[in-house]
């Protein structure tokens, strides 16, 4: 049998061993932070995750989404991006540039009655898209490299609501005719006519930059 001193100094070892053990749970331990949130896109379009899930952010295509009635402005981020990317498109005589704000092909399969909507979209709206880039940037001439964007003018007290059925469409959708782009060139303020712009979940798309 133990004595008492050998049994203290065996219970003293094992207190130790367990505060060190503690000790060095605490030096590994993980801290957590504040939760964040990772974003990809704008507008509708927006998709949020938690970076620390294994899922990652995807930007949804807005025109995969249903038509809603909201009255599309000039002061939202994907307006102000998709005038710019059409102005990049004409300073640099590249269509596809300026397509991010051209009406998407996914609304347009939703909001047309065309016996063919994507055929459509591709051949006759894209292909006049392209004419009229191309056209645009001929017109900056020789201030393509001295021309900068002022914005994009749209009356807004033009627009209106077209119905189904109205426009070979199956979904209602604002539409409004005469917007302006305006630029500047040596402080002078030049503008290109843009025909029609329609909307798509409250967000303006150019259709027509000139008359069909």
């Amino acid at each position: 049998m133990k004595s008492r001193p050998a049994v203290a100094a065996v219970l003293t070892v094992v207190a130790i061993l367990l505060l060190i053990s503690c000790s060095g749970t605490d030096r590994h331990a993980t801290v957590q932070g504040p939760d964040t949130t990772t974003a990809l896109g704008v507008g509708d379009g927006l998709t949020s995750v938690d970076p620390g899930s294994a899922d990652v952010a995807t930007t949804v295509d807005p025109g995969t989404l249903p038509q809603s009635r909201d009255r599309p402005g000039t002061a939202s981020a994907p307006f102000t991006a998709g005038v710019q990317a059409m102005w990049q498109g004409i300073v640099d005589d590249d269509p596809a540039a300026a397509m991010p704000f051209f009406f998407p092909l996914s609304a347009y399969r939703q909001a047309k009655a065309e016996h063919d909507p994507t055929q459509d979209w591709n051949t006759r709206l894209v292909g006049a898209y392209t004419r009229d880039i191309h056209a645009l940037h001929n017109q900056l001439g020789a201030n393509t490299n001295q021309a900068t964007l002022v914005g994009l003018t749209v009356p807004d007290r033009a627009a209106i609501w077209v119905n189904p059925g109205q426009e070979y469409n199956k979904l209602g959708y604002w539409r409004v005719y005469g917007s302006t782009l305006r630029y500047s060139v040596g402080g002078r303020t030049l503008s290109m006519a843009i025909y029609s712009l329609i909307s798509w979940r409250g967000e303006w798309y150019v259709v027509h930059v000139t008359h069909p």
